[in-house]
């Protein structure tokens, strides 16, 4: 006897005509949906270490149309909406085959993503990781709104490649990114901030879109007992599928009052994944304020010209701003400010101010040592040392502030040659930096410092065991 919930869901409503889904295609729709569950489909094995593959290469690069691109051929949707129609319909079966495929997906794409980091020869966090390890409320709605779009589509196309593709809720919800950053921190060392943030953001997307799932295919009758009894037909070559059809679980999850503990337990697992996303979203939140507060004391302190750098680091009680500027701010103004900073955010407020050259002078001292025949002649051998001092005192800060911090900077030195600048640089780092971060590196060096003519020459020093140990822990 079927439940009084059930029997409140029309199997025929005016949802469907209003979205177009013909009543005739739902055993199609049913049975392609079966077929994107299906673990011996080697096509979409290799979608997923493709896409795996491109995800992974992209969050390293930093790039984020490589990993549009891997969104777009992961087909990681299909298994997903085969576990939202599972629970709508009770059918134990393609909920034991929707779960065994996600469950290898999902070890597959973080396996293989953490072997291609764990090959590369550095492991520099870039803004693409970053940005998906601090899941919020916001990426819930994301998930949410996606996976409505996505269950309407199958249900609308018939299935077919339209249930792994979906090109534009496959680029909404990212489900394979998220899962290639928790390789990227299982290859770079078993980073767990890394994986511990982007797995809850896979685990919403997961959640939210199976949910959404249910709901729809729910609304749409894809659960009607003609629909399953066309499918049960259709499979009855399949043992296992007779069997657990007509085991004792099935009919449990199929008669009635069962409806209800399916719906209790979606809304538990949204529950559940709620809370910790609401701490974080309060935190950014949080965040935010304190940033613009920051913005709105500095401009009032600074001219924006006269800003060569400014960092900013939020922490529980207190906020950190660096900045380095071409104007000299007296002792007084830097207090006040500190106590605005502190008044209005509640943070207590620790602000530095650096004081460098501007770029006319910057440009003017750089004629000046691009010309020693005419330097020679003007000055004699102590006004040149001098010169070498100030840059180095100029240098110093404009390098300490770009510097990456998981490459702890040691020394450096300034020497010239006929080309211009040339900058020694000293650091400690367990693996070196790569030509990408050096390319950076001397862009930053270059933009900062007002020229062209900057060569960078890094040498790493390996930490010891002692500060390596103290470092992890």
């Amino acid at each position: 006897m079927a439940s009084p919930l059930e029997n409140a869901i029309p199997k025929n409503t005016r949802l469907q005509h209003w979205l177009r889904i013909d009543p005739q295609q739902k055993p199609k729709i049913y049975e392609q949906i079966y077929d994107t569950a299906d673990v011996s489909n080697l096509t979409y094995w290799l979608g997923i270490i493709f896409s795996a593959g491109i995800a992974a290469f992209g969050l390293v690069l930093n790039s984020p149309a490589v990993i549009i691109g891997a969104m777009l051929i992961s087909p990681l949707m299909g298994p997903i909406m085969a576990t939202g129609l599972a629970l709508a319909s009770g059918d134990l079966y393609l909920a034991a085959k929707a779960i065994a495929n996600l469950v290898a997906s999902i070890t597959l794409a973080v396996s293989f993503s953490a072997f291609i980091v764990w090959l590369l020869p550095f492991h520099s966090v870039t803004g693409e990781i970053l940005s998906r390890t601090n899941p919020t409320l916001l990426d819930l709605g994301v998930a949410l709104l996606s996976g409505l779009a996505g269950s309407v589509a199958v249900c609308r196309v018939g299935g077919g490649d339209g249930v792994t593709t979906l090109p534009g809720v496959a680029v909404a919800v990212a489900l394979m990114p998220p899962l290639c950053t928790v390789g990227f921190g299982l290859g770079s060392g078993v980073n767990t901030r890394i994986m511990g943030g982007a797995g809850l953001l896979f685990l919403t997307n997961l959640v939210a879109i199976v949910a959404c799932a249910f709901v729809v295919f729910l609304l749409t009758g894809m659960n009607a007992l003609e629909v399953r009894a066309e499918m049960e037909h259709a499979l009855k070559g399949e043992l296992l599928a007779k069997k657990l059809s007509q085991g004792t679980l099935s009919r449990v999850l199929i008669n009635g009052g069962k409806l209800q503990w399916r719906i209790l337990m979606l809304v538990v697992l949204l529950a559940a994944i709620a809370l910790p996303l609401r701490t974080a979203f309060k935190q950014v939140a949080s965040e935010a304020i304190v940033r613009s507060t920051v913005q709105d004391v500095v401009k009032g302190l600074l001219p924006p010209g006269a800003i060569v750098s400014q960092r900013v680091e939020v922490g529980r009680e207190s906020v950190a701003v660096r900045l380095i500027s071409t104007q000299t701010v007296p002792e007084d103004k830097i207090r006040k400010a500190e106590q605005a900073i502190e008044k209005r955010s509640g943070r207590k407020g620790v602000l530095s101010i650096a004081s460098i050259a501007s770029q006319s002078e910057l440009s003017e001292l750089m004629q000046r040592i691009s010309t020693p025949e005419q330097s020679m002649q003007k000055t004699s051998v102590e006004p040149l040392d001098d010169i070498h001092k100030e840059l180095i005192v100029r240098i110093k800060p404009i390098l300490t502030g770009v510097w990456p911090p998981e490459a702890p900077l040691q020394d450096f030195s300034v020497a010239f040659d006929a080309t211009g600048i040339v900058l020694n640089v000293q650091y400690e780092s367990a693996h070196g930096l790569g030509k990408i971060s050096q390319d950076i590196l001397v862009r930053e060096l270059q933009d900062k410092l007002g020229t062209q003519n900057i060569t960078l020459v890094v040498r790493r020093v390996t930490p010891s065991r002692t500060a390596a140990r103290r470092t992890k822990h």
